[in-house]
């Protein structure tokens, strides 16, 4: 589902966004970010106020991967200056992008939730009104196992990734960080109250 160009000109003539919450999900890779989203999803698969964004990316789907739409890199850029995103960027030799239906998602009252780059963090907090960090971590010696598992890096690219990894810092109100070294569960359970609280703040920003 996309807004029309009309509808995401208007949205974007009115930043920041109000009404609903952007929950962005952060965290080096091999943290779990994905495996978390799965277990909000089934968790909450009965909520209907809660999205949970599938990004496009310009990499082919895999079974090791996220379930994500692909574009080839032309593709990708003749679709971002069409206005089919909300926000895109780029990371690991690749383009990622949210589709332009999350801006009404939120400005309807929902609550959406995105795996995204720390980078575009000051981005959100500017279009989002109501902003929710949720930066996952992980011991460095997990993070590892995680990353060789996967299997789609040689040990330079994994060793890059964990460098990178230490190198961004978020701070603020709106952030909460969640250890998922350990049982999916605990963490799981922790990401869930972190989305119960955007609902019931969406629910209390909707009647004023």
């Amino acid at each position: 589902m996309m807004v029309s160009a009309l509808i995401e000109r208007e949205l974007t003539e009115t930043l920041p966004i109000r009404n609903g919450v952007f929950v962005a999900v952060v965290g080096p890779s091999g943290a779990g970010k994905d495996t978390l989203i799965g277990y909000a999803r089934a968790h909450f698969a009965d909520e209907t106020r809660l999205e949970f964004v599938r990004r496009v990316i310009t990499r082919p789907s895999d079974s090791a991967s996220e379930d994500h739409d692909t574009l080839a890199d032309a593709a990708f850029a003749e679709a971002e200056a069409d206005g089919a995103f909300a926000i895109c960027w780029d990371a690991h030799g690749l383009r990622y992008g949210l589709p332009a239906d999350v801006d009404w998602a939120v400005a309807n009252g929902h609550v959406v939730v995105a795996n995204v780059s720390r980078a575009v963090i000051p981005t959100l907090r500017e279009r989002y009104a109501n902003l929710a960090v949720v930066e996952i971590t992980a011991t460095p010696e997990i993070l590892a196992e995680r990353l060789a598992a996967r299997g789609r890096e040689s040990r330079g690219e994994v060793l890059a990734r964990l460098a990178r990894s230490t190198s961004v810092t978020l701070s603020g109100p709106d952030v909460t960080s969640i250890d998922n070294s350990g049982a999916r569960e605990i963490a799981g359970e922790r990401f869930a109250e972190v989305l119960r609280k955007a609902m019931a703040f969406s629910d209390l920003s909707d009647q004023i």
